[in-house]
């Protein structure tokens, strides 16, 4: 069994050989060299392109001519210039101005009281004294800058203003003072007054957008003015009297004739069964 191996070994060993004989290998080493490259760097080969090899040299000719010096091929670096072009394309795309696109389907915005409530029944307030008003915004998808408040009484064609050119806050809140001398202008009457509160850049009578800040003018209070303080002794009630009013007159009749109505009944009938008799 050793011997077979052995045997076998031999034979692989002169079969290698006799292939190796045969193979057509080159006479001498020098001739490797058409076979084998030697290795090649990547900037080298890059920093030469194809374009620039086979750009002809400038003549003498040329030079005195002025000639321009050929432009590169597509494919080739890009200069000093070409990025300064590129970048003042970029700074001029940053600098434009940035819209915002509203859904036309939205609501304008709104305003909800909440001093006073919107829920509460009408609101008096005295001449003299501060009226505090404040709200929060509904549907409100762009916002304002700056916001106007002021009072509008139909009576007197007058506008009273509360706030002008105020910042805009997500809860709104002013304080008015009602005194003749703070308001400077017509005096307050005792009506019913219309608050309103709309964007300052913008008309009051300007359309509602979607999104956007509409005049609002829902909420309507009343203003009174107190009468001076009169003594109990000289204070005479106008439309007081001792006699009786028409409407008393015509009950008491009414009262006494069904009286007497019953009272003539009730006998008519005691009479006609005999029971006063």
């Amino acid at each position: 069994m050793r011997t077979f191996r052995v045997g076998r070994l031999l034979s692989a060993l002169f079969l290698f050989t006799s292939l190796s004989s045969a193979w057509p290998w080159p006479p001498s080493v020098q001739d490797f060299d058409g076979l084998i490259y030697p290795r090649q760097d990547r900037e080298s080969a890059s920093d030469t392109s194809p374009a620039e090899t086979a750009r002809p040299s400038p003549t003498p000719a040329d030079d005195a001519a002025g000639t321009p010096a050929p432009t590169k091929a597509a494919g080739t670096k890009s200069t000093g210039s070409t990025k300064a072009a590129k970048g003042g394309t970029s700074k001029t795309k940053g600098a434009a101005t940035k819209t915002s696109s509203v859904d036309a389907r939205l609501p304008p915005g709104g305003v909800n009281m909440i001093t006073p409530s919107a829920l509460a029944q009408t609101s008096y307030y005295k001449v003299g004294d501060y009226v505090t008003f404040a709200w929060n915004y509904t549907s409100l998808s762009i916002e304002p800058s700056k916001i106007d408040v002021f009072v509008s009484c139909q009576a007197n064609s007058a506008t009273y203003t509360i706030s002008n050119n105020a910042s805009f806050e997500p809860t709104g809140n002013v304080v008015w003072d009602t005194k003749p001398e703070a308001s400077g202008t017509a005096p307050l009457l005792t009506e019913t007054y219309t608050l309103i509160i709309h964007d300052a850049s913008k008309e009051v009578t300007s359309i509602p957008q979607a999104g956007h800040l509409g005049s609002y003018n829902q909420f309507q209070f009343g203003m009174y003015t107190p009468q001076p303080y009169t003594p109990l002794s000289g204070w005479k009630c106008a439309t007081c009297s001792g006699a009786l009013s028409t409407m008393d007159q015509q009950a008491l009749k009414f009262m006494l004739g069904m009286c007497m109505i019953t009272v003539l009944s009730c006998t008519w009938f005691a009479g006609g069964f005999g029971a006063l008799f």
